[in-house]
């Protein structure tokens, strides 16, 4: 017998946010988000400083400095999708229903993540339930983390081997591909919490197991670096 979803708390996301995670839930959620905070700050971090060398005509310095992207974008990009799988799988199997709101294609830059938002926001108006609501979102929100993350490394990987035929070109597409990762974790993390709120207490150790693979992964305890260097921008998300 599965467990009965609990009746929700609250009908928005930002009351959602607002409210703390207690007990388990909380130890669920901050083991998730910080590996994958820890993993996004390597990779701006070292994003913000070849770009710096290229601005400053250091240009070999600046493919020596990216040819490391593609494995830190990679390190973000597989435990962020395995998250949004685990959500979406076990909603999937147990009828969890959390809160949510549908991607703002304001919040991302490449042309291809804002057409992906801009038909999530269109379809969120005719699928008539939330569940319905969710599995579309958070299934467009993990191919657009695998997409960008191929796009990315792929890109990085020209670049650092001198193979670009468009370099410029290039290099600011690696960085509209790093601001929408970003998006795509700011958006994931609030969608994590609203998914813990909604998941029935009996019900968190299956769920524990599914994902602590990669929560746990000692890759990522590292200390974050200083604040300055940090987060180059972090998306307002609408009803957070």
């Amino acid at each position: 017998m599965h467990s009965r979803p609990v009746s929700m708390h609250s009908d928005s996301v930002s009351h959602d946010w607002r409210s703390p995670l207690l007990g388990d839930k909380a130890n669920t959620y901050f083991g998730c988000i910080r590996p994958l905070e820890t993993a996004y700050s390597m990779l701006s971090v070292n994003l913000d400083e070849a770009l710096g060398m290229r601005r400053v005509g250091r240009n070999s310095k600046a493919h020596q400095v990216l040819s490391v992207a593609p494995a830190l974008c990679r390190l973000l990009a597989d435990p962020l999708y395995s998250l949004l799988q685990g959500m979406l799988n076990h909603a999937k199997h147990f009828g969890i229903t959390p809160n949510l709101a549908p991607l703002d294609s304001k919040n991302f830059q490449h042309p291809k993540s804002q057409r992906v938002a801009l038909f999530n926001d269109l379809f969120s108006r005719v699928l008539l339930t939330r569940k319905s609501q969710f599995s579309y979102k958070i299934s467009a929100l993990a191919d657009l983390v695998e997409d960008l993350d191929s796009s990315f490394r792929s890109t990085a990987q020209e670049l650092a081997c001198g193979d670009s035929a468009q370099p410029d070109r290039d290099w600011d597409l690696l960085d509209s591909i790093h601001y929408d990762l970003n998006t795509c974790l700011r958006e994931t993390v609030v969608l994590f919490k609203s998914f813990l709120h909604a998941l029935p207490e009996g019900q968190l150790p299956s769920f524990q197991s599914a994902v602590g693979d990669f929560c746990d992964m000692a890759s990522f305890r590292l200390p974050l670096r200083a604040p300055h260097l940090a987060h180059r921008r972090i998306a307002f998300l609408k009803g957070q």
